[in-house]
């Protein structure tokens, strides 16, 4: 039987990451349309950070899901 508790908890991981998943890369692509401004790398580097921060939530969620699963 599956542990219900780390199911839902990798489940959060996972919601957590999905708005990143698209936040992130939209943000790299408004930085780059917007090259002339001085923003720009400011802009590009929080749209890294995001992409980042969603595969590290999706890795940390799945494995969660996972140790749930197979009551490892």
């Amino acid at each position: 039987m599956a542990n219900k508790e780390l199911l839902a908890k990798g489940i959060k991981y996972l919601t957590g990451a999905l708005p990143l998943m698209f936040i992130g890369p939209t943000v790299i692509y408004n930085a780059f349309m917007n090259q002339h401004t001085d923003w720009h790398y400011l802009v590009l580097a929080i749209g890294i950070i995001s992409c980042l921060a969603s595969m590290y939530l999706m890795f940390v969620g799945l494995k969660i899901i996972m140790k749930g699963i197979f009551n490892d």
